[in-house]
């Protein structure tokens, strides 16, 4: 029997980013390709930088290195530099919010919510992101993989988020897309639901233990 415990209105709704508010992956493709020309690989499939995904721009990178079966730490630091440099500027050329986030999140703001973000992706690129995306304005918090002493999946970002926002577990729902992102609230103690088409590395998001996984980013309402 399926999980309703958790529908309700939260006092908060924390937000993964990448996967769940923006579907970030076509820029982010456009990066991963423009750095493997710049050194000399051969372009990758998108399913691919999709399946990739999740885990922060280095293990991103490193991935389509071992796609082309390729091991060297220090290539691996250049082509990190070469890709931050690129996507830094491309940051929203073609990546854009999911259907229905953004009438959601007004909705949710409506009625007295607390909005915000716990990301994986840098500082640096997630606030650029969600400037040029007219988005930040929704949120009263933003953490980023970089704000917290350790990066979901541990609980580190989701505490230090709930602190900022100054509401009690009981009463904080997590919004995310991945196994990162249910270990990290589980980590948390507080709920989470999973959007079904996020970027979730292939695994079926069924299986993750999550309260609920959605099809349409309205079912929070």
């Amino acid at each position: 029997m399926p999980d309703t415990t958790w529908h309700r209105t939260y006092g908060a709704y924390l937000f993964d980013l990448d996967g769940t508010l923006v579907d970030t992956v076509p820029d982010i493709h456009i990066a991963l390709n423009h750095t493997l020309n710049e050194h000399s690989f051969e372009e990758v499939d998108i399913s691919l930088t999709r399946h990739w995904i999740g885990h922060g721009v280095r293990a991103l990178v490193n991935e389509s290195l071992i796609y082309h079966k390729h091991s060297d730490p220090v290539e691996l630091e250049d082509m990190v530099a070469t890709f931050l440099s690129y996507y830094a500027n491309h940051l929203a050329d073609y990546s854009e919010p999911y259907s229905g986030v953004i009438e959601t999140l007004k909705e949710l703001q409506r009625r007295g919510s607390k909005l915000a973000v716990v990301t994986n992706k840098l500082t640096a690129l997630s606030l650029p992101l969600l400037e040029e995306l007219k988005m930040t304005g929704w949120f009263e918090t933003i953490v980023c993989g970089d704000s917290a002493a350790k990066p979901k999946p541990a609980s580190d970002p989701v505490d230090l988020c709930l602190a900022q926002l100054r509401v009690a577990r009981s009463n904080a729902l997590f919004v995310g897309d991945s196994e990162t992102d249910v270990k990290a609230a589980h980590a948390a103690n507080i709920p989470v639901v999973c959007m079904r088409d996020g970027y979730n590395h292939g695994v079926d998001v069924e299986t993750l233990g999550a309260n609920a996984v959605l099809d349409k980013f309205e079912e929070l309402l």
